[in-house]
């Protein structure tokens, strides 16, 4: 590794200090504000951490620590990887976890969308996934199509990078379309209503089965050289690898192939890459099932319409109830209005409960879609008043963060 400046050093060791109290005062683990005060000492930190890796970048609306872990346990098959615990994807979180592993080789670095084309400056990285760009907190990141650009212009700096990207996802083709070394990989979307439009010339997207075209601009779905099927992943030049995952989902599918495109662009061997990805089991309590007064309960996350969408599409259709939890505070977004825009569906044989702080809203919501349900707003109580059996529990951001709490407080009662 490259030799840290003194600044640095003395920024390291004041983070180092801060993340020991925070411990001491029982303030989580202390990342967070130990990269926050390393990087307020040097603001070049994260530079400096990356100079002598060889780095991949993990971005997109949906899927980020889910993909990023899969890359990591890719690249593990090559050598030691610096990479994030808890899906902290911001500048500190990401100081913190390159300050964590300071002699690993490689790193792979979930990165906010907002993030990315400072977070690439910073640290060069030998290759960028791209996986999906949709609408996600309006009153944060703001409207869609300007993130496209933003992104656009951030990796045109970097021309070096291979660039993983989802060729099947509108937004993110218009961010690598025009870039020197790009990999295109079919992961899948299943959620096409922000692209209905061209973001280079602004006329209409024409679908044709799996393939699209702008009407206005020489602007198409690239062949992809990766793609996905139920039989497994099919690669470049015939490569055929078989894909076993733990996670549910079509989406983790697509996820998964993209992961492995990145290790072997950065020297995986296929096979061992693929096999890798199947040893991720849960992403900091996603997908884990837990026992809560005689349910055995799945626990799912989900932050904005695609990924709502998604999620709806992994529940288990055997399941006695199904909890959909909803909170509204800031990091959430605070404005409910999109639930309109997900496709609920009828969960016929399963009791359906509306909980979270926002138990009222998703139930007028439920009511709409013709969805019979009750309102539980306290989403342990929720999951208690199913019948017994298997349920699933599909929540927002900070309700499923609360109720991960709460069940860690029951558990130590």
């Amino acid at each position: 590794m490259a030799d840290i400046s003194v600044r640095g050093q003395l920024a390291l060791r004041a983070a180092t200090a801060a993340s020991w109290a925070s411990r001491r005062a029982g303030r989580g683990n202390g990342s967070m504000i130990g990269g926050l005060i390393a990087l307020k000492i040097d603001p070049t930190i994260m530079t400096q951490l990356g100079r002598g890796r060889r780095t991949v970048l993990v971005t997109g609306t949906n899927g980020k620590s889910t993909t990023t872990r899969m890359t990591t346990a890719a690249l593990q098959t090559v050598g030691a990887v610096a990479t994030q615990a808890d899906g902290a994807n911001m500048d500190a979180g990401i100081v913190a976890a390159l300050t964590a592993n300071r002699v690993a080789p490689l790193a792979a670095i979930e990165v906010d969308e907002l993030h990315l084309p400072h977070v690439a400056d910073a640290l060069e990285p030998a290759a960028v996934v791209l996986l999906n760009l949709s609408r996600d907190q309006l009153d944060r990141v703001g409207e869609i199509n300007m993130i496209e650009r933003r992104l656009r212009a951030g990796m045109a700096r970097h021309p070096d990078a291979v660039l993983i990207a989802n060729c099947d996802d509108v937004l993110v083709t218009s961010i690598a379309y025009d870039h020197p070394n790009v990999v295109w990989v079919a992961a899948g979307s299943g959620w096409a209503v922000d692209s209905a439009s061209c973001p280079r010339s602004g006329e209409p997207i024409v679908w044709e089965g799996e393939h699209w075209y702008s009407t206005g601009a020489d602007f198409k779905r690239p062949e992809p050289q990766w793609r996905v099927d139920e039989h497994g992943i099919h690669g470049p030049d015939g490569l055929e690898l078989p894909l076993a995952l733990a996670l549910p989902g079509r989406a983790n599918r697509g996820n998964a192939t993209q992961a492995v495109a990145a290790a072997v662009a950065m020297g995986a061997d296929p096979l061992a890459a693929a096999n890798a990805t199947g040893t991720v089991t849960e992403i900091a309590g996603r997908y884990r099932t837990v026992e809560v007064n005689g349910h055995n309960a799945r626990l799912l996350l989900a932050k904005n319409p695609a990924g709502w969408q998604e999620a709806l599409s992994m529940i288990d259709s055997a399941a006695t109830g199904l909890v959909i939890a909803v909170n509204g505070q800031v990091p959430d977004g605070e404005d409910l209005s999109w639930l309109w825009d997900v496709r609920f569906e009828h969960f016929e044989g399963t009791q359906v409960v509306a909980a979270g702080e926002r138990a009222t809203d998703l139930a007028v919501r439920l009511t709409y879609a013709g969805v019979d349900h009750i309102t539980v707003a306290d989403p342990l109580r929720a999951i208690a008043s199913c019948p017994p059996g298997k349920v699933e529990v599909l929540a927002n951001y900070t309700a499923f963060r609360d109720l991960n709490r709460d069940l860690e407080a029951k558990a130590r009662a």
